[in-house]
């Protein structure tokens, strides 16, 4: 099988960490978020990835490499000229994906979920259409365009942010497709969501799954805290543990890597992520927050709700709340 990433360009709504980071690294729970698409991918056999860029930062092509080594798989960066759309980049990947006739993914980048990828493929074959969509419930639908379907999951069409309640289910992001969708897409900057779903739609080729678990499109500071939460909870029902030292206090779901040091008397947690090499004075206490790596934070010091790029230095006795730094 094969998969194809929407990465996109700048990362503008993940700035000011994609100032020197490009976001598929961007690390979330101490992985680049491409990384744990990829682990998911690789599970259910996928063994060719395309990423479609608008930008090719040299750093990403060297990580993508080491990332073919440890997963053994390809991985094919395409770059557009233009902006494409959320379709034209299937256009440009046509050739390598209609190697075979198998169905193949696309994911968005931003999104971070419990990839139950194998349900996906077991529920496309059994409807026999041309396309999956994976779909989410979301508390407020009005600021959403929603999906409408059927009991058996056929979609029967796409309401744009709806002013009374008609249906709870978003697009998560998350496709599988027969390789005859890409007859459909022209070479050109097209909009997936606007102007191939309801086609196919409208030809019965189209339906929805509901994704169990936890869901977060984590393309913002604000909602990259909010699927961290959401994450430590999943990774704690999965019982992964997390690493105590002595004289630290551990509150709920807490993330540590296990090169990170924390001073005595310090409270972390809950809902907190410490990354590699990350040094915690005594005394400090953390909560709802991520600090990414390789960053310092002196003694005494309050964080909360807050996310801590690379190699920053807090001082003893600082204050943050609700900070991007």
């Amino acid at each position: 099988m094969k998969a194809l990433i929407l990465v996109g360009g700048y990362g503008t709504r993940l700035r000011p960490l994609t100032f020197t980071t490009p976001k598929p690294l961007v690390p979330f729970a101490n992985k680049p978020i491409v990384v744990h698409q990829i682990e998911a991918l690789v599970k259910v056999g996928v063994k060719e990835i395309v990423l479609a860029v608008n930008v090719q930062p040299t750093l990403m092509m060297e990580f993508l490499a080491e990332c073919e080594k440890t997963y053994n798989i390809k991985i094919h960066c395409s770059l557009e000229d233009q902006p494409m759309g959320t379709a034209g980049p299937l256009a440009l990947a046509r050739e390598l994906l209609t190697k075979d006739n198998h169905p193949f993914f696309m994911f968005n980048s931003d999104v971070i979920c419990t990839f139950p990828l194998q349900k996906m493929i077991d529920f496309h074959l059994a409807h026999k259409a041309e396309g999956t969509i994976m779909v989410t419930p979301v508390e407020d639908p009005s600021k959403y365009g929603v999906v409408i379907s059927k009991e058996n999951g056929e979609i029967e069409r796409f309401i744009e942010k709806p002013t009374k309640f008609i249906s709870d289910r978003i697009n998560a992001g998350i496709y599988l497709f027969n390789t005859s969708i890409l007859s459909r897409i022209e070479m050109r900057p097209t909009s997936i969501e606007r102007e191939i779903f309801p086609v196919m739609a409208s030809q019965h080729q189209l339906y929805s799954m509901d994704l169990p678990g936890y869901w977060m499109d984590i393309g913002q500071p604000k909602d990259f805290l909010k699927g961290m939460v959401l994450h430590l909870k999943y990774m704690a029902e999965e019982k992964q543990t997390t690493l105590n030292r002595d004289g630290v206090k551990i509150i709920g779901n807490v993330l540590l890597h296990e090169t990170a040091t924390i001073g005595a008397g310090s409270v972390i947690g809950p809902d907190v992520v410490i990354g590699p090499g990350v040094v915690i004075g005594e005394g400090v206490r953390i909560s709802s927050s991520t600090v990414i790596e390789r960053s310092r934070v002196k003694a005494h010091a309050l964080i909360k709700g807050s996310l801590i790029d690379r190699e920053c230095v807090i001082g003893s006795w600082a204050n943050l709340q609700g900070c991007v730094l």
